[in-house]
């Protein structure tokens, strides 16, 4: 638990009170010690993905514990928040467009030791996770960068490959970090940056949020506290960093610097191939006396809804902002939790979805197909998304086309991350009868549960008519 105050917090504003909580609720599965990084672990995080977090004890035989799964269900992000799960798009929807500023804090747990003679390859444990990976990769790291002209801070994650003991192979696609990185080759400086590994639940959300340029997650994790989240500078730049986080890399990323990184297993479910990319050299490792060091396996379900969490957040708010016929939205795990969104409306007017559609499309590059049902839908269940597809869409009416638009560069149909999208209006026609799209229903069923039938019956077998 953290040496701060925490019992007015949220269950998520601590990374090792999240841990208890999760291994007293049965949560938490502790397997065999000494697991190998190469493929033991990932392939042990995964078979218990989605049932239990895992915690490694000894892995490669380090002294390090590893920890993965800390977010392996949409449930658990809602319980973390201190939220119902069908408010937590909202909530965090909420939290980003009402940040709270941090707060700097003096003798952070973060740096009881400090390291300025950096090994990657011997001083923390980290995993190889697919089979065709090129070596070892740090995925659950938060990589905080500064602005150099104007001192503002990004929070994201990004693959990082151990390529040397003190540097890493990263990419960077067209956002933030790469955004802050244009700014500090033009003023002629290397881009100070720190890699947080090891963050409350809270934080770990926060730092995929969808904001503005220039508005630091840091600030959202704030919001999603319910106070400012205590930070610290770091030992060897300016960068600003969760003062309670278990392990901080700290260095800089040259923006000339180019080196091979990848293959590496992502979310699609595929690899994202080998290139030259950026490099980032380390310049100290900090951590409190004894971390954990967390691990996200690539194309596992945290992987997959800490990216869902947030985009949900940022299309609830955008599309509602945009039009009042729209109740909720949800992007699917089939669609890998990027590619495919379901927005629920009703009360719409003629033309109304399209416009709906175009917009979806807009909000974010990532989404490639939208399918847009009426309020009797469940948007949060394939299924029912796809019975409507199924009984009300039909393709000459209700298909949409966009051909040659920006999308996810780690979606191998593309041709580099151009392709084509496309939007289903599955709501009932606006002049269809009252009957024609009616759906059946019995009355009573739905204040019925298998549990409540089972205690009220008499279980007396029916032997007479055997």
């Amino acid at each position: 638990m953290s040496e701060r105050e925490i019992t007015k917090l949220p269950p998520g504003a601590d990374l090792r009170g999240w841990l208890r909580r999760l291994a007293d609720s049965g949560r938490l599965t502790t397997p065999q010690a000494g697991l190998d990084l190469r493929f033991e672990v990932a392939a042990t995080a995964n078979v218990l993905d989605g049932t239990a977090a895992t915690f490694f004890r000894a892995p490669g035989g380090s002294d390090t514990p590893v920890v993965s799964g800390l977010l392996s269900q949409r449930d658990w992000m809602a319980e973390s928040m201190g939220v119902p799960t069908a408010e937590v798009a909202r909530a965090f929807g909420a939290a980003s467009e009402h940040p709270i500023d941090w707060v700097e804090v003096p003798d952070p747990a973060c740096q009881q030791v400090v390291t300025r003679d950096v090994d990657l390859t011997t001083q923390l444990p980290i995993p190889t996770h697919n089979e065709h990976d090129s070596g070892a990769y740090i995925t659950a790291g938060l990589l905080i960068a500064r602005n150099p002209v104007i001192g503002q801070q990004n929070v994201s994650i990004h693959r990082l490959q151990v390529t040397a003991p003190d540097k890493l192979g990263v990419l960077l696609l067209p956002r933030h970090t790469l955004a802050f990185l244009d700014e500090s080759a033009a003023a002629g400086v290397a881009l100070e940056i720190a890699i947080v590994i090891g963050v409350d639940p809270l934080t770990l959300m926060a730092s995929q949020a969808i904001v503005p340029l220039g508005v630091d997650e840091l600030t959202v994790s704030g919001a999603l506290r319910g106070e400012p989240l205590p930070v610290t500078r770091c030992v060897t730049n300016e960068v600003r960093v969760p003062a309670d986080a278990e392990i901080v890399l700290e260095g800089r990323i040259e923006a000339a610097e180019r080196a091979p990184e990848g293959p590496f297993g992502e979310f699609p479910q595929y690899y994202g191939e080998r290139a030259e990319r950026h490099v980032v050299t380390l310049d100290a490792i900090t951590t409190r006396e004894k971390p954990i060091f967390h691990t996200i396996v690539g194309g596992g379900l945290e992987h997959l809804l800490l990216g869902a969490l947030p985009r949900e957040a940022t299309f609830l708010v955008e599309l509602q902002r945009r039009f009042a016929c729209v109740r909720d939205v949800h992007l699917s795990r089939g669609g890998t939790c990027r590619y495919h969104l379901y927005v629920q409306v009703a009360g719409h007017k003629p033309g109304e979805v399209t416009n709906v559609i175009l917009s979806a499309l807009s909000v974010h590059y990532d989404v490639k197909h939208v399918v847009v049902v009426d309020a009797d839908v469940d948007v949060h269940d394939p299924m029912e998304v796809e019975w409507a597809v199924a009984t009300r869409f039909q393709a000459k009416r209700d298909l949409l086309v966009v051909n040659t638009a920006q999308g996810s560069k780690l979606d191998p149909s593309t041709v580099d991350g151009v392709g084509s999208k496309l939007g289903m209006d599955a709501t009932s026609p606006l002049d269809a009868s009252e009957m024609k799209f009616l759906r059946i229903r019995v009355p009573g069923q739905e204040d019925l549960t298998v549990d409540g039938i089972r205690e009220a019956a008499d279980n007396t077998p029916p032997v007479d008519y055997f």
